[in-house]
């Protein structure tokens, strides 16, 4: 997809070497930013991932669970179908809380001092 605009305009500020980002990647405050990441996402992720499966599963052999009728012509299959919508926004707003109070405080502290700001 092409665009109109310009490319972002050159600070001056020279980007860091190559040593520099391998320097850095390796680093302990690195390593705590790559952590707090893989630590919140992966298992939410997994814990996804397992709630839709069950979903699925529960949709082709447990017909009659799900279609059993809560209320009017509301029955299982509807409310859980549902469920999995509003999970995915849940999720995506608690990640975005938690990259915006965990994440991006570390990762820009990381990139100024790699751009030279600290």
């Amino acid at each position: 997809m092409a665009t109109d605009a310009p490319p972002p305009a050159r600070t001056g500020a020279e980007l860091p070497s190559t040593e520099k980002f391998v320097e850095m990647q390796e680093s302990a405050e690195f390593g705590e930013l790559r952590s707090s990441h893989r630590s919140f996402a992966f298992p939410l992720t997994v814990g996804f991932i397992l709630w839709y499966l069950l979903f699925v599963l529960l949709s082709n052999y447990a017909g009659d669970f799900m279609g059993t009728k809560l209320f009017g012509n509301v029955n299982v299959a509807l409310v859980l179908g549902l469920a999995q919508f509003l999970t995915t926004f849940l999720i995506a707003w608690w990640y975005s809380r938690h990259a915006a109070t965990q994440l991006d405080p570390k990762a820009d502290a990381i990139k100024s001092r790699m751009e030279g700001g600290a």
